[in-house]
């Protein structure tokens, strides 16, 4: 009985290794950032294509097996800090508090850049991140509709420390995305260039100057609450943090 239970709890680990995440393509094309870039919020985003929903412990735990040095208990530190992937009972074993379809967190961005690559993928930049999150249901920007930001809102003011329900749940928007708001934060490629503090520039670390004078916010969009807490977040993390409630998903060019 006690073998048939276990092999029963395998059998949604298998299922999502098996399908993986599909992906949509997204057109592209102009769009009004939040951040402005010297100056200029107007961004092109070129055609990519993008997972639709975030990745799960269950893929993660089938990319960790393939590449046992992304295990927690191998996983070099200047990688990943002490809490990379704590929520797991064992190093290769999800356990009651992370369900196979829950979004994986706790997560590094030098962890899940590594995923992606292993996809033959990326993360996505925030240009392509905002603007597939622009899009509700019906609309590709949905930004001006006070009702859809405030609904946004809410999952915010939600407390942090709840259980995540399964990744795919929400009504796929207009690109056929979901859970790009309500579910989880996710990682992006340039994460670090959201905004920079100008004294970082004077302390002779190359690497704070590797994404540097990306971004500031624009007073234009002071409305977009939302926003301003997700970059102010991202902006606030080191490559190797991880947190319980930041996941992601893998982004790809489109070869034309």
């Amino acid at each position: 009985m006690r073998r048939l239970a276990a092999l029963l709890c395998l059998l949604p680990v298998a299922a999502a290794v098996a399908g993986g995440a599909a992906w949509v393509t997204l057109p592209g094309g102009k769009f009004r950032s939040a951040l402005k870039y010297e100056d200029v919020q107007t961004v092109k985003v070129a055609p990519f294509a993008l997972q639709k929903r975030p990745v799960t412990n269950a893929e993660f735990l089938a990319f960790v097996q393939a590449h046992p040095q992304w295990r927690r208990d191998r996983v070099a530190r200047v990688l990943a800090e002490p809490r990379y992937l704590s929520h797991w009972a064992g190093p290769v074993t999800l356990g009651r508090a992370a369900q196979p379809q829950q979004p994986v967190v706790h997560v590094s961005w030098f962890a899940a850049q590594a995923y992606c690559e292993a996809q033959h993928a990326r993360l996505p930049t925030w240009s392509e991140w905002e603007y597939a999150a622009a899009a509700d249901e019906t609309r590709r920007d949905a930004r001006n509709d006070r009702a859809w930001r405030e609904r946004i809102l809410a999952w915010y003011a939600k407390p942090s420390n709840t259980v995540l329900p399964r990744a795919g749940l929400q009504a796929p928007n207009a690109y056929g995305v979901q859970d790009l708001h309500g579910l989880v934060w996710e990682w992006t490629e340039d994460f670090s260039a959201l905004l920079v503090d100008p004294e970082s520039r004077n302390q002779g670390d190359p690497d704070n100057s590797k994404f540097c004078g990306a971004g500031a916010l624009s007073m234009d969009d002071r409305d977009n609450y939302a926003v301003l807490m997700r970059v102010a977040m991202l902006s606030s993390l080191q490559a190797r943090d991880t947190t319980a409630n930041l996941g992601f998903r893998c982004a790809r060019d489109i070869r034309k």
